[in-house]
């Protein structure tokens, strides 16, 4: 059989021809392309005589395909990594729903790394929910500067559970600049000469000490120091420094008027038995006046008034004497 010599036939010529079934037409096609292509003169092995199936696609196209499904597919795989990872460092479920319901476009990774660095710091699945929910900002920290800060923590003795009240009382300390927290942590070492020991247990008592200005800080315990006569270690066990400097005043002050209470000598001795700090600070002001002053609510706040007037007396005492200095040298130019 000369293949070279095959007239080229047409699909509707060898249909005509060959009644066949539906799937022997299609045989009959695919070997009827075969021999016209032979015929003109190409190879039966090399010869790409059939077009790709619709259904089949490129393969770029087929790539952009499972990428999309992996896409679909990525966001409920985090999420149960995330609620995995979570419960593994002791989160309970309802924690966890917590935790997903303070930000829902934080991706889970970014807050799976801060809430990792909050439990390697010494706290508790129940403080990092109440500190996230109290300060959701938290969860958009750079990992970074995360890390850094906590390192910073560990270096003050922060870490190990010391975290908890300070974390509660001020959560900004890890969204703080750096040299705010430094210039607090200064004033503590160079100026009131706390030890390292002492500023560790100011900073986990009392936190609040972080947002005073630092003048306000270093005066209200110079106040402490040098007008009540306490010391170092009282002025940390009995907490002074988170209490305003107003309230400090008035019932120190109000004390010493009613001779209550008196400044120690440098002996440390006074001549009447000055009432505890916490019978001062620590209690409500009706309990301040039923038990350390013993006095009336309406005495307290006629002397408030007076100590405010006070005051405010030697601004407008040192402008009189600058006057009567200026019309002494006035007078005396004249003579």
């Amino acid at each position: 059989f000369d293949w070279h010599r095959l007239t080229p036939l047409t699909w509707a010529l060898l249909a005509r021809q060959t009644p066949q079934p539906a799937g022997q037409k299609r045989t009959a096609a695919f070997l009827l392309c075969k021999l016209m292509t032979v015929s003109s003169g190409g190879g039966l092995e090399e010869s790409s005589f059939v077009e790709p199936p619709k259904c089949a696609q490129k393969p770029e196209h087929r790539t952009g395909l499972i990428q999309c499904l992996l896409e679909k597919q990525r966001t409920p795989v985090l999420q149960e990594n995330f609620v995995r990872s979570l419960r593994d460092m002791g989160f309970s479920d309802v924690h966890v729903n917590e935790l997903l319901s303070i930000q829902p476009g934080t991706h889970p990774q970014q807050m799976l790394d801060i809430i990792s660095e909050l439990i390697l710091l010494g706290l508790n699945p129940e403080p990092v929910c109440v500190a996230l929910k109290k300060s959701p900002q938290l969860l958009k920290l750079p990992v970074m500067q995360m890390k850094k800060r906590s390192s910073y923590l560990r270096k003050l003795g922060l870490g190990e559970g010391k975290l908890k009240r300070v974390l509660y009382c001020c959560p900004e300390i890890f969204t703080m600049r750096q040299r705010d927290i430094e210039v607090i942590v200064g004033v503590l070492k160079e100026k009131c000469l706390f030890t390292v020991k002492q500023v560790t247990e100011i900073l986990h008592r009392c936190p609040y000490v972080l947002r005073e200005d630092p003048g306000e800080l270093e005066y209200k315990f110079q106040y402490a120091y040098f007008r009540m006569g306490i010391k170092h270690v009282d002025i940390v066990k009995t907490d002074l420094l988170q209490y305003s400097m107003t309230k400090t005043k008035q019932r120190h002050v109000f004390l010493e008027r009613l001779g209550r209470y008196q400044t120690p000598d440098k002996k440390g001795q006074t001549q009447v038995p000055n009432p505890l700090l916490k019978d001062i600070l620590r209690v409500s002001e009706a309990e301040f006046l039923a038990r350390t002053a013993v006095s009336s609510a309406e005495e307290f706040e006629v002397f408030k008034k007076l100590l405010a007037r006070e005051e405010e007396e030697p601004e407008g005492c040192m402008a009189d004497d600058e006057s009567l200095d200026e019309e002494e040298e006035e007078d005396r130019e004249e003579e």
